[in-house]
């Protein structure tokens, strides 16, 4: 799920690994919302609310929706760096090893919870990060066909999808198209579906466990990332000895 990337991807590695990460991640948003106040990944959303805190006056609020945005930016900068170096060192496992210095980074969020609940800005802050980070991640190794921290692209995706499907039957079109249209509208939509449930387990997690919710998310990442690490990494082909030369007839 974690090792295979680009164009020539399965399609049911592409649903595995966006219900997996997207179920994670609307837990994390919904209850980072329901704890602080704040989205981590909305950024349409953010970015509208702090430039009408700002109108109102309330510059201090309005100044902090806009810093998300900037994190969740840098959180998607910096898992590119991060994917970049590992594919120009030819490091198979770099997806998995990225996933999982994700999980780390929300157990540090998690002691800083447990620690002083009050720092909700800058817990909002690191959640807004690393789901850049996923995000940016999960959208390297499916080659831009999955996106699982929110799911405004994906609803535009189902919409287009449908409407094409629509036009198809319409006009009676090859079947083979409306086949690669359909499995985009199953992987968008078992996102969607995904990202909902975590929506709602996140927030009735949170209410019973608290800040505990985001060491399980973090052992959720670390499990997903398993596969790819224990996975023995394949033997490279030797290339063939160059063939003898042909004698010549006399």
């Amino acid at each position: 799920m974690l090792i295979h990337h680009g164009a020539d991807r399965p399609a049911r590695l592409d649903r595995r690994l966006a219900c997996s990460l997207a179920l994670i991640a609307g837990a994390l948003n919904s209850a980072g919302f329901y704890s602080l106040g704040f989205f981590a990944a909305n950024m349409t959303g953010n970015v509208s609310t702090g430039a009408d805190k700002i109108a109102l006056g309330d510059v201090f609020s309005g100044a902090v929706y806009l810093l998300l945005p900037v994190a969740f930016i840098f959180g998607a900068a910096l898992a590119t760096m991060l994917v970049e170096a590992g594919l120009r060192r030819r490091i198979a496992r770099i997806f998995a090893l990225s996933i999982l210095a994700e999980a780390a980074m929300l157990c540090v969020l998690g002691v800083l919870d447990m620690l002083d609940h009050g720092r909700g800005t800058v817990l909002i802050l690191g959640l807004s990060t690393l789901m850049g980070f996923q995000n940016a991640v999960v959208t390297r190794i499916s080659n831009w066909r999955v996106r699982t921290t929110h799911i405004s692209g994906m609803s535009t995706d189902i919409g287009i999808g449908l409407g094409m499907l629509l036009t198809m039957v319409r006009h009676r079109e090859a079947s083979a198209s409306r086949v690669e249209h359909l499995e985009r509208l199953r992987l968008h939509g078992m996102t969607v579906l995904a990202f909902c449930v975590g929506g709602v387990l996140g927030v009735i997690a949170y209410k019973a466990l608290g800040g505990v919710l985001l060491f399980i998310a973090a052992a959720l990442l670390a499990a997903v990332t398993l596969p790819g690490l224990l996975r023995r990494p394949l033997r490279p082909v030797p290339p063939a000895p160059p063939a003898p030369p042909m004698k010549q007839e006399r």
